[in-house]
């Protein structure tokens, strides 16, 4: 019961801080969200000490969660 009531408070912040102005997103139900976002055709490549997340540029929702990383990586740190 609380990983279920963690999911859904993490699933409601992300669409709160991050997907306010999509309108596919901003209000979608959990199965969307998992379908759209959550489970991306992506790879995880490790090149130069670094790791790039491979995002085919022909999906759907790249734009959509591209924007959504972006918008959670510049939240500020809790201090």
């Amino acid at each position: 019961m609380l990983a279920a009531n963690l999911a859904s408070d993490l699933d409601a912040w992300v669409r709160l801080l991050a997907l306010h102005d999509i309108d596919d997103l901003a209000d979608a139900e959990p199965d969307t969200m998992r379908f759209s976002l959550y489970h991306l055709p992506a790879r995880l490549a490790d090149h130069a000490r670094r790791r790039w997340l491979r995002i085919d540029a022909t999906w759907l929702w790249a734009k959509a969660f591209t924007t959504c990383w972006q918008r959670l990586t510049a939240l500020p740190a809790i201090t």
